[in-house]
């Protein structure tokens, strides 16, 4: 089966290393809108639980602060990959977050780019309105 790609990309008026900070700070998720909790399983795993409690299993296979950070992506639904980059531009961060995955039901096929460009697009939402509060993340 062809993986499913979805890129996101936006323009944020924050430098890099607070962009990069933001996302890639484990311990300070709260931000987020679509997470319950999310669980450290060493430096470089973690599992993220959405607010019905179903988990997904990240592992981090590049990160070079502050311009890379990518991770591997397993849950019973999907695998895959995201990668994030952070570029300087115009004073803030050109941000482009991409995700390829494989879906593991074949009828799930229909909805993921759709639900793939929903998260994305509130993950970035939720990641703007961080930056933007007094004293940020």
């Amino acid at each position: 089966m062809r993986p499913i790609v979805s890129t996101a990309t936006t323009l944020l008026p924050h430098p890099p290393d607070r962009v990069w900070a933001a996302v890639t700070d484990l311990d300070r998720w709260q931000w987020r809108s679509d997470l319950r909790r999310l669980d450290r399983i060493g430096e470089d795993t973690f599992t993220e639980y959405d607010k019905t409690g179903f988990p997904t299993r990240f592992t981090v296979t590049d990160r070079r602060p502050p311009t890379l950070w990518a991770f591997d992506v397993d849950n019973a639904n999907l695998t895959g990959r995201w990668a994030g980059e952070f570029r300087p531009e115009n004073g803030g961060t050109r941000v482009t977050f991409t995700e390829t995955i494989t879906v593991k039901k074949p009828w799930m096929r229909l909805f993921a780019r759709g639900y793939l460009r929903r998260q994305q697009a509130r993950y970035l939402t939720d990641l703007r309105k961080a930056l933007e509060r007094e004293g940020g993340i």
